[in-house]
């Protein structure tokens, strides 16, 4: 965990005791300069913070476990074929056999978000195991929740690890990959935006439900000055799973992930950023909010129960 978040994970818990409401309304004060109307939310980040507060769907609980995602994504895309190659679960990080592992591959726990709780072992051979499995246990039952009060992350249960097949992308030099992510309204896709050369030169691209390169637009990333390639000749694959994977939540970022036209399911967002982020122009935070439909979350909705 950096500096900055961990100061937030100290002055969160001072706060805990306070409601969603009122704990959300400060942190979206402090993060992004706006106020926020949690009775009328316009903006897309406005509209997350409600998301966080009402809605109440059991399913997010699995969709955000790294682990049991895999059997909801099974289910609904009625195969397996689009998962990562899974090498063990453990309880522990003290369970791993790295033995039995491939010089490269990749440890995380099922409960980790923003990236965080994530190791990347690149060579077995340099690996320090005793400080790997101290960190990895240090990362488990982390309630991040407490921050940003996604509720979906505060529903899960314990952390368990997972490790994985570690992806790589021979085009990209720096060892990245690029990921795709899609923007899904009730089931609808409606942007892209693409990750590339995230540990060199990092620049995020948006397209918009055309697959139309979006110039200007930005988040917290510098961008592409042009639309940097072809997009993949399977996107309309894509856009279909990502289509299929967003059924039934009225808003989800499905993630992707495209190695020479193997499609490889990333994970499943309902907070992107937690809703902390200032678009550039600052219209486009109000665009990405327009499909978003949070007046009535049916029985889902926290108010209602």
């Amino acid at each position: 965990m950096n500096l900055k978040r961990r100061i937030l994970y100290t002055l969160a818990n001072l706060m805990a005791f306070l409601p969603d409401t009122w704990t959300l309304r400060l942190q979206y004060f402090i993060r992004t300069g706006h106020i926020l109307h949690l009775q009328n939310p316009k903006r897309f980040t406005e509209k997350l913070q409600h998301y966080k507060t009402y809605y109440r769907n059991p399913v997010m609980k699995q969709c955000v476990d790294k682990y049991a995602v895999r059997e909801f994504v099974a289910k609904a895309l009625n195969t397996d074929k689009y998962l990562n190659t899974l090498y063990q679960l453990c309880e522990r990080a003290e369970e791993i056999d790295f033995d039995a592992l491939p010089d490269q591959f990749v440890i995380k726990t099922t409960d980790g978000g923003s990236g965080d709780n994530v190791f990347v072992c690149r060579d077995k051979k340099a690996l320090d195991i005793p400080s790997v499995i101290k960190t990895v246990n240090q990362w488990r039952n982390k309630k991040y929740t407490v921050i940003s009060r996604e509720w979906a992350y505060g529903a899960s249960e314990g952390s368990r690890i997972i490790v994985e097949k570690y992806l790589e992308d021979a085009n990209n030099k720096d060892g990245s990959i690029d990921d795709y992510k899609f923007l899904c309204y009730d089931g609808k896709f409606r942007y892209l935006w693409i990750d590339k050369n995230r540990y060199s030169n990092h620049r995020r691209g948006f397209w918009d439900k055309n697959l139309h390169f979006m110039e200007g637009v930005r988040s917290d990333c510098p961008t592409f000055e042009t639309d940097p390639k072809q997009l993949p000749a399977n996107i309309d694959e894509m856009i279909a799973l990502a289509e299929q994977l967003a059924q039934g939540f009225p808003f989800v970022r499905v993630d992707l992930y495209n190695i020479d036209g193997q499609i490889i399911f990333g994970e499943l967002t309902f907070y992107p950023w937690s809703g902390y982020v200032n678009y550039t122009p600052d219209s486009f935070d109000f665009a990405l909010g327009e499909a978003f439909n949070v007046k009535d979350y049916g029985e889902f909705d926290k108010r209602k129960m």
